[in-house]
C-alpha cells in the first residue's frame, strides 16, 4: 500500500484523468504498455478510499461503555431504594425512673425506625412501602434527595401513641441510595440508518447521521444520549456496507442487459466482482470496460478498457482495476451470439406467418380430400341398388 498522501494523489487522479481510454468511448485503442502509466488504482497498487461516510440502509454498530444515568435524574416506578435511618432520637425524652412505662414505649419506637432500614421497590403508584406501621411515601418524580427528604418528613408523623396523640421522631437521619444507576435501556447491538437517514435509540430517540463520518456519529449519539445518561460514551463501527455499490452489467445479446449490484469494501476489482456473477456467461465477449460515473451535467466521463486474457490468462494486473463506489462494469456480447439472435428475432414472425399459412393451407387441402372422397362414396353406393 502506498502512503496516505501518494493515495490520496492516485485517488484524485483516478477520478480526474480520463486518458484510460478516452471521453465515453468503449473502444479498446490502448495498449497494456500505455495503460500503465495512467494514474488509475489496480491490483497492486490500490489505495485507500476516502473516510467513509454513513448512509441507508447502513448498519452500524454501536456499543455504550457507560450507561449511567444523570445526577439528579428522577425516580421512577420499579426502581429499588436502600433506605438507612440513622440516630433516631424521640420528640420528647422521658426518664426512665419517672415513668418507666413511656420510657419502654418510646424505646420500642425507636427499635421500630431502625427496622426502617433496608432496600425498597417503588411502587407501580410511585410509591415507597415502608411496611404496614409506617405506611406509603409518594417518591415517584422525585431525585434521591427529594425523597429523602418526603421519608424524613413522613417519619416524624408516621403513628400514634395509645391517646391518640401524633408520635414521631425529631429530626431523623434519613440516607437514600439508589443502588441500580444504569439508564433506562442500554444501547447496544445492531443500528440500521433508516430511509430519512436516522438511526434509533430506543427509548432515548432518533439521532440523523447520513452523510457523516464515523467520528460524527459518535459524536452526535453521544450528545444526544447526553441529556437521559451521565457522560455517555459510545463506540461506533460499521457492521454492514450497503450504501456503497459497484454494478455489473451484462449483455445478453439483443435480449436484454442483466444488472447485478455488489457492495463495495474498499479492495474489490475488477476480477472480484466478475467472480461474484460467477465468471462471463455463454454469450459474453472478452469486451469490457469499467465506466466511473460522472458529476451530474458532465459531457465526459473516465472509460477504462480491461483485457480480460491477460488478467486471467497471463496475470497481468494492469487492467485489473481497483474498484470505487459507483463503477459500472459493462460486459458486451459476442458479436456472433448477438447477430444470431437478432436474425432470430428478425426471421420468428416471419416464421410464424409462414407456418400458419401452411397450416391453414394443409388443412384446406385435407377437408377437400375428405369432401371428394365422400362424393366417391356415395356415388358408387347408389349404382350398387
Amino acid at each position: 500500500m502506498l502512503s496516505p498522501s501518494k493515495q490520496f494523489l492516485m485517488l484524485a487522479l483516478s477520478c480526474a484523468v480520463a486518458g484510460a481510454a478516452g471521453c465515453a468511448s468503449t473502444a479498446a485503442t490502448s495498449s497494456v504498455a500505455r495503460l500503465n502509466v495512467t494514474p488509475v488504482p489496480r491490483e497492486l497498487e490500490k489505495v485507500s478510499l476516502p473516510v467513509y461516510r454513513v448512509e441507508p440502509p447502513d448498519i452500524l454498530l454501536i456499543e455504550s461503555v457507560n450507561n449511567i444515568r444523570p445526577e439528579g435524574a428522577p425516580l421512577r416506578a420499579g426502581d429499588t431504594l436502600e433506605v438507612m435511618l440513622g440516630n433516631p432520637e424521640p420528640l420528647t425524652p422521658v426518664d426512665p425512673q419517672a415513668n418507666p412505662i413511656e420510657s419502654q414505649y418510646q424505646t420500642d419506637l425507636e427499635v421500630r425506625f431502625k427496622h426502617v432500614s433496608g432496600p425498597y421497590l417503588i411502587q407501580p403508584d410511585g410509591t415507597l412501602n415502608l411496611g404496614p406501621i409506617y405506611g406509603a411515601v409518594q417518591v415517584a418524580g422525585l431525585t434521591p434527595e427529594q425523597a429523602e427528604q418526603a421519608i424524613a418528613e413522613h417519619l416524624k408523623r408516621y403513628t400514634a401513641d395509645e391517646a391518640g396523640n401524633p408520635v414521631g421522631l425529631k429530626d431523623p437521619l434519613v440516607s437514600v441510595t439508589l443502588p441500580d444507576i444504569s439508564g433506562l435501556q442500554q444501547v447496544a447491538g445492531e443500528h440500521l440508518v433508516r430511509l430519512d437517514g436516522t438511526i434509533s435509540l430506543g427509548v432515548y430517540g432518533s439521532v440523523y447521521v447520513a452523510g457523516m463520518t464515523l467520528e460524527e456519529v459518535k459524536y452526535h449519539v453521544e450528545s444526544h444520549l447526553s441529556a437521559h445518561l451521565q457522560s455517555p460514551e459510545v463506540s461506533v463501527d460499521v457492521l454492514s456496507y450497503n450504501s456503497k455499490k459497484v454494478y455489473v452489467v451484462t449483455d445478453g445479446g439483443g435480449y436484454g442487459e442483466r444488472v447485478v449490484t455488489l457492495p463495495v469494501t474498499g479492495n474489490e476489482t475488477v476480477l472480484d466482482a466478475i467472480s461474484q456473477i460467477q465468471g462471463l456467461s455463454e454469450v459474453s465477449s472478452k469486451k469490457i470496460w469499467v465506466a466511473r460515473p460522472a458529476p451530474s451535467g458532465a459531457e465526459c466521463a473516465q472509460v477504462l478498457d480491461v483485457h480480460w486474457e491477460e488478467i486471467t490468462r497471463e496475470g497481468i494486473t494492469t487492467t485489473n482495476y481497483q474498484l470505487l463506489p459507483g463503477d459500472r462494469i459493462f460486459i458486451e456480447a459476442d458479436h456472433l451470439m448477438a447477430t444470431n439472435n437478432f436474425l432470430a428475432k428478425l426471421i420468428a414472425p416471419v416464421e410464424r406467418v409462414f407456418g400458419v399459412g401452411l397450416l391453414g393451407l394443409g388443412l384446406s387441402q385435407r377437408i377437400e380430400f375428405y369432401e371428394q372422397q365422400g362424393a366417391r362414396g356415395g356415388v358408387g353406393g347408389g349404382g350398387g341398388f
